[in-house]
């Protein structure tokens, strides 16, 4: 079956408001003769005659009339699938949107970034998600709107990011704990009962490593799947605690925090989307929204 020509609907639709060849030729900045082209072309199309002479003046078919109402939504339509999209309104934005973040990201910003999405748009809401990998494949089917985390050199290559804040590892311990006095060394840090956290027993990260260098290894007495959980513990015993600085900001209250007395290279925490969203008013409100509350001033 050959494909129609959708450019006749165009035609078809000036033809019939206008009824007249040589105005719609002129509306459409066209010759009479290319028109006149165009109309037959319908005619052989739709197998109608769809405007007829009468007298001096030419007037719809039956069929053509019965096109006139239906041919003018699906113009009327297309131009607004293909018309850029119209400024968002905030004030009517109603919709839900999932993010996935890291444990601790929800306890330090979370209740900010509430208020400050509200702040503009009383219609939407979050699901915040925690997230349990690194695999992208929810931001890809779209179950998942915006992630938060270290991009790694696992991520989606196709994925878009924006850099957030840094943030760098510091120790954590129980106020009044044999840490909180005196110099900590490597040694003195090492040795102390330590908090793993790690949803793989055993796994090795980069302090472990830079103690290794050092000839010291650290003295795991447990692990926990989550930053949350590591910090509830280190309140109520002698266990340290080794945690991102900036994202645990507000959980650490109350509690002793030190540099660490190793080289660590930096941490850089970005949001990331997939690129399907890039455009959408709506989402890069959104960002814009995570930026203001998380983002670095510079």
């Amino acid at each position: 079956m050959t494909k129609p020509d959708l450019n006749l609907l165009i035609t078809l639709n000036v033809l019939l408001a206008e009824g007249s060849v040589v105005r719609a030729a002129q509306r459409l900045g066209l010759s009479p003769s290319a028109m006149s082209r165009s109309l037959a072309r319908l005619r052989q199309t739709t197998g109608d005659p769809l405007l007829v002479r009468a007298g001096r003046v030419l007037v719809p078919t039956p069929r053509a009339l019965e096109l006139r109402e239906q041919v003018s939504q699906l113009v009327q339509d297309a131009t607004s699938v293909l018309r850029p999209a119209e400024a968002l309104n905030l004030a009517q934005l109603a919709r839900v949107f999932t993010l996935r973040s890291s444990d601790g990201f929800v306890e330090n910003f979370g209740a900010a970034l509430l208020a400050r999405v509200n702040q503009d748009a009383a219609g939407v809401r979050l699901r915040f998600m925690q997230k349990m990998n690194k695999d992208s494949g929810l931001l890809r089917d779209g179950m998942v709107d915006l992630e938060t985390g270290v991009v790694g050199a696992a991520a989606s290559p196709e994925l878009r990011t924006r850099a957030l804040f840094g943030d760098r590892f510091i120790g954590v311990v129980r106020a009044g704990h044999i840490l909180s006095e005196g110099e900590i060394t490597a040694e003195r840090y090492a040795a102390q009962g330590h908090i793993m956290i790690s949803r793989r027993q055993g796994h090795q990260g980069p302090v472990d490593d830079a103690l290794q260098l050092l000839g010291l290894e650290r003295n795991a007495v447990t692990y926990v799947d989550g930053i949350s959980t590591a910090l509830a513990l280190v309140k109520g015993s002698d266990l340290v605690a080794t945690v991102p600085e900036r994202h645990t900001l507000n959980l650490r209250r109350g509690m002793f925090s030190f540099p660490l007395p190793i080289s660590l290279p930096a941490i850089r925490v970005s949001m990331l989307w997939h690129p399907r969203m890039d455009a959408d008013p709506a989402h890069r409100w959104l960002r814009k929204c995570v930026l203001d509350v998380c983002g670095d001033s510079d």
